[in-house]
């Protein structure tokens, strides 16, 4: 009987540790600031939706919402769609103004 709840206790722990992995490593910008390569556009994500992305010195305040593996940024009625990599970074649409943005610490 003891072994049973042993395999079944790591069965349990095995879950959770998955799942908190899972949930570390997803795509959740909330709490981060993003920019591009030269520093030039920079994203902060917001708790509640809300972010704020700044080109040069003009800020913008916008919304955001995310989805498994994509963020979409809606700016003054101009929706941005980013895929986020597996390093972390954000991909915007080929050809934009905001292509790669990666995390800053």
């Amino acid at each position: 009987m003891k072994h049973e709840f042993s395999l079944g206790r790591a069965k349990v722990m095995a879950v959770v540790a998955i799942l908190a992995a899972a949930t570390g490593c997803g795509g959740n910008v909330q709490g981060n600031t993003y920019a591009d390569n030269g520093g030039v556009v920079k994203i902060e994500f917001k708790s509640g939706g809300k972010a704020y992305v700044s080109t040069g010195p003009a800020t913008t305040n916008c919304t955001y919402t995310e989805s498994g593996k994509t963020v979409t940024l809606l700016c003054e009625g101009d929706k941005t769609t980013f895929t986020v990599d597996d390093d972390g970074a954000l991909n915007g649409p080929p050809g934009g103004f905001m292509t790669r943005l990666t995390k800053q610490k």
